[in-house]
């Protein structure tokens, strides 16, 4: 093995190790990540929400236990490939070994070390995300139409995986059009990559098809919900502190796309993210939505840093220039993630709040970090649901039904009573077993709108009383209420048919 190889190797490492030491004991899963592994018992060419492909991932994880170790594993192993990527990429363009360090050292520490944390799909879309400017390089270095072929399979599989990726493209065409590479749109191959691509997602457009396309409900939902609270110049800055620790080698990678003659037949990359970042900017895009953008100029910078430090005076930016990304982490670290416990962050709010942390998607500031609030009160729910059910479960069949994916994805992960809650909230309204005769219900309500349940519900069950809620302080979930109703004076599954064609004609 090359000796490069082996200091690659030692940046693999040290990112799981990282990944793995970055989280508490005092947090569980993200409630996003109960939705994802749940996808697992329910496969598909599609959900409400996402593609299809972390659903293969969740198949993947029960099948090896559903442990921990595992959930966290994948988002970390992308991590360290997006590592190894930008390695590649800057192998491809002539880099130094200097040139990979500094790349390495600024994916390292950085946003990454958050988005890698959780079982969602944007780790391995920030992956693919790269692997498509990857082979955009390789057919303009080789002009071998092979590359065209691979990029249509990541652009498929980014799909499948994520729709946000179609930015990378709707960034691409425009500025290919406008620079001298435009020439590649005269190849036939560019079409009939476009159709092995169409191929490769065509089962995901046809699920959408029979489901009455339920991502245009769900994106109208996420800009009423919470893209309206996105704030542009807030975007903004955050674009700066994802990879603060390299927004010089960034800046660099723009001034030698636009100047730096080895770079040249580079230069539509400049114009990508200028249209990109705009489309973004005009949606009110949520600002991780962009952070695959930024890899591969980590790596035109560092190259082109590389070899202008190569000789004379300026050799000596280069311990510099790597030391910057590991100091400025450092203060990060004691803030970016949930390694301080609850109690920790309340009582040092500043630090958190003077970089907008607390800020949650309602637009107002909370004791702690959404992310981090999401991370509690799980395992107490589901023990207290579990008691519950095994009291009721001996009067018959009894059903869980909780008012969100988190709920309900909690407490099918950490039930020990054998629980299976639904919900019609995301794709749990399309995994409920109607043709089960329930005589009780849990209903675990929001505590927003917990004071309502008795009065609405009461009067259809022969007992009805509030047993319990969760009571972690620090959990977004405080006061999520759980109701017993014993004994239905009505035809439940009725009523849940209702529900479910009430929900879904509102999609239409």
């Amino acid at each position: 093995m090359k000796k490069d190889y082996w200091i690659l190797l030692l940046f693999i490492i040290a990112k799981f190790a990282l990944q793995y030491s970055l989280i508490s004991p005092e947090y569980e899963l993200h409630r996003d990540e109960y939705l994802h592994l749940d996808q697992a018992n329910h496969l598909a060419w599609g959900y409400l929400s996402v593609p299809p492909v972390n659903s293969w991932l969740a198949w993947i994880i029960k099948m090896l236990g559903n442990s921990i170790f595992w959930v966290k594993f994948f988002p970390a192993l992308f991590g360290a490939l997006t590592i190894v990527l930008t390695w590649k990429v800057v192998e491809e363009l002539n880099g130094n070994l200097f040139a990979k360090v500094l790349a390495s050292l600024g994916l390292l520490f950085s946003v990454l070390l958050r988005v890698n944390m959780l079982f969602q799909p944007t780790s391995l879309e920030i992956f693919l995300w790269l692997f498509i400017y990857y082979s955009l390089i390789k057919y303009f270095n080789s002009q071998q139409v092979k590359w065209l072929y691979i990029g249509a399979i990541i652009v498929g599989i980014g799909i499948l995986n994520k729709y946000n990726i179609a930015f990378s493209l709707l960034g691409l065409i425009p500025a290919l059009l406008l620079t001298e590479q435009r020439k590649i749109f005269m190849l036939p191959h560019v079409y009939w990559a476009a159709i092995l691509a169409l191929i490769i997602i065509f089962p995901n457009l046809l699920w959408q098809y029979q489901n009455q396309f339920p991502v245009v409900h769900h994106m109208k939902e996420l800009s009423e919900r919470q893209l309206v609270h996105v704030d542009r110049m807030d975007f903004m800055k955050s674009q700066i502190l994802f990879f603060a620790g390299v927004i010089f080698v960034i800046i660099a990678g723009w001034g030698a796309l636009l100047l730096y003659k080895p770079f040249e037949k580079y230069r539509f990359f400049f114009l990508s993210y200028i249209f990109t970042i705009i489309l973004f900017l005009f949606f009110k895009a949520k600002d991780y939505y962009a952070i695959g953008l930024y890899p591969v100029y980590i790596a035109f910078g560092a190259v082109f840093l590389g070899n202008l430090f190569e000789k004379g005076r300026k050799r000596f930016l280069k311990p510099v220039s790597i030391l910057i990304p590991i100091l400025l982490f450092l203060p990060l670290y004691n803030v970016a993630f949930p390694n301080k416990s609850p109690e920790y962050i309340v009582s040092h709010q500043s630090q958190y709040k003077k970089l907008g942390l607390l800020r949650w998607e309602d637009g107002k500031d909370h004791p702690l970090p959404q992310d981090f609030a999401d991370m509690q009160g799980w395992k107490e729910l589901a023990q207290k649901v579990d008691k519950e059910y095994s009291r009721l479960s001996k009067t018959g069949k009894t059903m869980v039904l909780c008012d969100n994916y988190g709920q309900t994805g909690a407490i099918n992960y950490y039930s020990k009573a054998g629980v299976v809650a639904v919900s019609f909230n995301a794709d749990y309204i399309n995994w409920i077993d109607v043709n089960k005769k329930y005589i009780n219900v849990i209903r675990i309500k929001e505590a927003s709108e917990a004071g309502k349940e008795l009065k609405e519900s009461g009067s259809f069950f022969e007992i009805a009383t509030l047993k319990d809620s969760i009571t972690n302080p620090y959990a977004r979930e405080r006061g999520t209420a759980i109701f017993s109703l014993q004994g239905a004076k009505v035809n439940i599954n009725k009523r849940i048919q209702d529900e479910i064609s009430e929900v879904k004609n509102e999609w239409k």
